[in-house]
């Protein structure tokens, strides 16, 4: 019995052993198998277009090394004081190319990126092409109307062309972002800043004192330049011209041209008689 009793021991005490090494393995592999992390800077509630970050509305979450955002900000400190070129959606990681630098300041002036310009329309017709449907944020082609006078004038009195394509605008009026209705009351939109090259803003000038600007609302996905032509009062008449004139050049072309028939003769006998039959069939 003491040697049965022996043996039981033993045994026990092997398998408690072999028990302790593996739960050492395992929590070993546990540790070596652990994803390592980075801090990363998210909005902790909505942020408007425009607005300036405190450490109030930001806090730190930790992300997967491998996961976390490419520019992605690591410390409060780093956004601390700085305006969003565009809306943050609460939980939205903070990245470097949407935020301006500590040294922009705050409002418009911090939302004009380095070698842009910020240029504002002022003129009634500023929302007449799109009634009030352009918000802060979107991009618009500007259409420019000139009126034409003279012997040399060879639009007829008039033409519109494409001025410039793909132009953000920063803001309507004095607002940075859109309103929750997303829609803009047109009475509102006696003025439009647009952002815009140093060269772009030249022409913008020239256009807004020498003829009227338009402005046509683009797809935020369509980035691609259109192949544009002006359009000119000439081309506009001479369209309609062709349009007034079509009906009595296609009666005159009935009346005039008499209707051709196709003329068949068919020889006959009878007996030692002979004979010819004419058919007719209209074409």
């Amino acid at each position: 019995m003491k040697s049965r009793t022996l043996i039981l021991v033993v045994l026990a005490l092997i398998c408690g052993a072999s028990a302790v090494v593996g739960v050492i393995q395992l929590t070993q592999g546990k540790e070596v198998s652990m994803v390592a992390t980075v801090p990363v800077v998210i909005a902790a509630k909505d942020m408007p277009r425009g607005s300036v970050l405190s450490p109030q509305v930001l806090t730190v979450s930790q992300w997967p090394a491998g996961a976390a955002p490419a520019g992605a900000l690591t410390t409060v400190e780093e956004a601390n004081g700085r305006a969003v070129f565009v809306p943050l959606v609460k939980g939205e990681p903070l990245l470097e190319a949407k935020l301006a630098s500590k040294d922009a300041g705050r409002g418009l002036a911090a939302m004009i990126p380095k070698g842009m310009r910020a240029f504002t329309i002022r003129t009634s017709h500023v929302s007449a092409g799109v009634g009030g449907f352009i918000m802060p944020g979107n991009k618009v082609d500007i259409l420019l109307t000139t009126t034409g006078s003279g012997p040399h004038d060879t639009t007829g009195g008039g033409a519109t062309t494409t001025l410039l394509q793909n132009i953000e605008i920063l803001a309507i009026a004095q607002l940075l972002d859109a309103p929750d209705t997303n829609a803009m009351n047109p009475k509102d939109m006696n003025n439009v800043t647009l952002l815009v090259t140093p060269d772009q803003a030249a022409k913008l000038d020239l256009g807004m004192n020498r003829g009227m600007l338009h402005l046509t609302l683009r797809n935020p996905e369509d980035d691609l330049e259109a192949d544009t032509r002006p359009a000119t009062m000439a081309q506009l008449r001479f369209h309609q011209e062709q349009l007034n004139q079509e009906p009595f050049r296609l009666a005159k072309s009935i009346v005039s041209k008499p209707a051709r028939r196709k003329v068949t003769h068919i020889r006959t006998l009878r007996g030692t008689h002979r004979g010819i039959i004419r058919i007719e069939q209209a074409r």
